[in-house]
């Protein structure tokens, strides 16, 4: 069986990834499986563990980092995130495409470590339309807005450093970019 690809998904935030990852999951031929992250944060009502995330104790976190058992992590308010090792190479071992959600800083530190990662970047058509986005969706205060506005210019600052970035001014379209992107390597 042909191991599965490593897949680093980025973009600002605003920009669609959520919304383009979906189609991208509707598209059976390219064998998608979305990663599970382990976190220290407590698990909320209808999570279940190994479902939505691997639930652990700061203890065991910081005993992962220190085993070199994870792709990449971080911690953001209070809490910590990272990509099980194991978990991503049992899925790809398996023949299939693994994809990470994550932010630009952990997507260097799976780069750093994983050379055969094919890593994409989701771009606003430009970062008006992309600020645009945020304040339609009306939940946010506006420095909770320029936030995300300063944190997403420096985010695409870093596009050239990933293996393919995509455009998000239609969501089919890019979705589309996407897959004929992937099918192609996957069929290599």
């Amino acid at each position: 069986m042909k191991k599965g690809l490593l897949i680093i998904y980025s973009g600002p935030s605003g920009v669609g990834k959520g919304t383009v990852r979906s189609k991208l999951f509707e598209y059976p031929e390219l064998n998608l499986e979305y990663s599970i992250s382990m976190t220290t944060r407590s698990i909320r009502p209808g999570e279940i563990d190994g479902k939505d995330y691997f639930f652990v104790s700061q203890e065991r976190f910081d005993e992962a980092i220190r085993n070199d058992e994870l792709l990449e992590h971080a911690s953001f308010v209070n809490h910590s995130y990272g990509t099980p090792k194991s978990y991503v190479e049992k899925l790809r071992n398996e023949g299939k495409n693994v994809v990470l959600e994550i932010e630009v800083n952990g997507s260097m530190q799976v780069m750093e470590k994983c050379k055969d990662a094919i890593s994409i970047f989701i771009l606003p058509p430009s970062l008006e339309e992309l600020e645009n986005r945020i304040r339609h969706r009306g939940t946010e205060e506006e420095k909770s807005i320029q936030g995300r506005l300063e944190k997403a210019r420096i985010e695409v600052g870093y596009a050239s450093k990933y293996t393919k970035a995509f455009i998000n001014d239609d969501v089919d379209k890019c979705a589309k970019e996407i897959r004929d992107f992937l099918y192609e390597l996957i069929n290599k």
